[in-house]
């Protein structure tokens, strides 16, 4: 017989992982079945793989973010904007900035936070592309060097010089969207092409690593053809206010540059960490049914969980893509245990993986071993953004925040 006593659910972060299990969980359950709170540092949520768009300005920060209040149900859902400061999992308490929330059912979603692996002077020179905030302070760091070095008497190079640490796939596609952009910016401020510097430091032998080799190849020189140097097998050794000094074969080399971008590394949050959890690599092991081993009423979702792929012998990497449906899984294993029903065990399920170049090109592979490039692999990504949405808030939320123009240049 099913156990009728209200349950609290509270949800921890509004990341992709977050905001579908909201999503799930309010049409799954009755009212008088469980109190649903989330809980998140910002009243928006935002989509973290449009950020290389609002970082260089080629998509707007509004097109970005999505109103929480526009997509829960507020007679199911209490939203709290505030900022998570521990967990205690044995107390079945969440301690927040301004109050303390009890929990029966907890849900884990984050997010993630920078890692800069103790390279000095990065965690204070580098700029990041990890939230709206980051971009936003990017993008008009930008566009201030470029008017900066048209006003100052003397040429200074290093304003037109762009490094980017990290050859994954946000270094990539930021570095499609910012070759795009600085064809604009030269022609708005008449600056001469030629003199502006791209360079990506990559710490493996490639950008992409372990991507199709010959997606690779296509990648760089569509990338090279707008500009772009790459720099591979070499490390960030120090960032200073003008300069980064990296490494490659024993030697060291210092670019001089007013812009250093760093997209080389991510770790769970670290309140995962600092809270009463076994953690593996700063994340938890969570069990098929993506509980953790030592608390039963706490499901971990995204950058903060470790699934191991026991096919490749390595954890599955925390894309968008599988933190969504991680949340299909978590809203049905939680409803099932508000019930005492059976759970199901969580397996991802790579349906492909795109990395935009640009506004105009793009490369991916999908149905697992079909190669798509170009404009078809363009459409392709605006597709899945699209299905996104649409799976989020429905045909409303489609309409007002999808790309629906084939190349468009939204401001």
């Amino acid at each position: 017989m099913m156990n009728m006593e209200k349950k609290s659910i509270v949800i921890l972060g509004a990341g992709y992982g977050g905001m579908m299990t909201v999503t799930k969980i309010q049409k799954s359950l009755r009212i008088e079945e469980a109190e649903i709170t989330l809980v998140n540092i910002n009243e928006y949520h935002y989509q973290t793989t449009w950020l290389h768009q609002n970082a260089v300005g080629t998509v707007s920060d509004d097109r970005t973010k999505i109103p929480i209040k526009d997509v829960i149900n507020p007679q199911k859902v209490t939203f709290i904007q505030d900022k998570v400061l521990s967990i205690q999992p044995k107390d079945k308490k969440v301690i927040l900035e301004k109050r303390i929330l009890h929990y029966d059912v907890l849900v884990i979603a984050l997010g993630f936070e920078v890692e800069t692996f103790d390279v000095p002077g990065l965690e204070a020179y580098a700029y990041t592309i990890n939230n709206i905030e980051k971009a936003r302070e990017l993008r008009r760091h930008i566009e201030h060097n470029f008017s900066l070095f048209v006003k100052e008497e003397k040429k200074n190079l290093s304003r037109l010089t762009f490094v980017i640490g990290g050859g994954g796939f946000t270094g990539v596609e930021f570095l499609g969207e910012l070759a795009d952009r600085v064809s604009e910016l030269c022609k708005k401020y008449n600056v001469d092409k030629q003199l502006v510097r791209i360079i990506n430091i990559e710490a493996t032998p490639t950008i992409l690593p372990g991507f199709d080799e010959q997606l690779v190849e296509y990648a760089m020189n569509s990338l090279e053809a707008r500009g772009v140097e790459f720099i591979t097998g070499a490390t960030f050794k120090e960032c200073t206010p003008t300069s980064v000094l990296f490494e490659k074969y024993g030697m060291q080399t210092k670019i001089s540059t007013h812009t250093i971008v760093w997209a080389a590394g991510v770790k769970a949050n670290s309140i995962i960490k600092e809270s009463d959890f076994t953690t593996n690599k700063g994340k938890i092991e969570v069990n098929n049914d993506m509980r953790s081993p030592e608390y039963d009423n706490v499901f971990v979702i995204g950058d903060c969980a470790l699934i191991m792929d026991f096919e490749k012998g390595k954890p599955y990497p925390p894309t968008a893509q599988i933190a969504i449906q991680e949340s299909e899984a978590v809203a049905y294993n939680i409803r099932a245990y508000i019930r005492n029903e059976e759970m199901e065990g969580f397996k991802p399920n790579i349906l492909g993986t795109v990395a935009s170049l640009g506004n105009r090109d793009a490369i991916g592979i999908i149905f697992k071993n079909k190669k798509v490039l170009g404009w078809k692999a363009t459409i392709l990504k605006k597709i899945i953004d699209n299905r996104y949405l649409f799976k989020l808030g429905g045909l409303r939320l489609l309409v007002k925040k999808g790309k629906f123009a084939i190349f468009p240049r939204v401001k």
